[in-house]
C-alpha cells in the first residue's frame, strides 16, 4: 500500500525495485484499477514511459526521501516523461492524481501488505 505522512492512500501497490520488474512494469498486465485504488512503485525510477501500453497513466515522481516532486496525467501511451531529481515514480490508472491531489513536498512511502 501507499501512504501518505503515515496515513493510507492506495490499497493495493506493487513494489518493483528489480532491474526486469521496473523494465515490464505494467507491461502485459491487466490494466490498473481506476483512480487512486491500485498503483506501481518503481525505485530506483528517474524517468518511465508508456511505449507498448493501450492507455494513458498517471505519473507521480518522487525524490529519494519519497516527497512529491512532480505530477502528470494521463500520460497518453507511447510518451516519455522524466524528472531529473526524481529517485522513485508511483504510476496510477488516470484520474488518480485527482483523486490523491498530491501537493509537492508532501512525503509518500510504501508499504507491504
Amino acid at each position: 500500500m501507499i501512504l501518505r505522512e503515515g496515513h493510507p492512500i492506495v490499497p493495493q501497490a506493487w513494489y518493483a525495485d528489480r532491474p526486469w520488474n521496473r523494465l515490464r512494469g505494467l507491461l502485459a498486465r491487466a490494466p490498473l484499477r481506476g483512480g487512486a485504488v491500485q498503483a506501481l512503485w518503481l525505485a530506483p525510477c528517474p524517468s518511465v514511459h508508456t511505449f507498448g501500453m493501450g492507455y494513458p497513466l498517471d505519473i507521480v515522481f518522487l525524490g529519494q526521501n519519497g516527497c512529491v516532486l512532480a505530477c502528470h496525467e494521463s500520460v497518453p501511451p507511447w510518451r516519455m516523461r522524466w524528472c531529473r531529481s526524481a529517485r522513485q515514480t508511483v504510476e496510477l490508472a488516470p484520474g488518480g492524481i485527482a483523486a490523491l491531489a498530491p501537493v509537492r513536498g508532501e512525503e509518500w512511502s510504501w508499504q507491504e501488505t
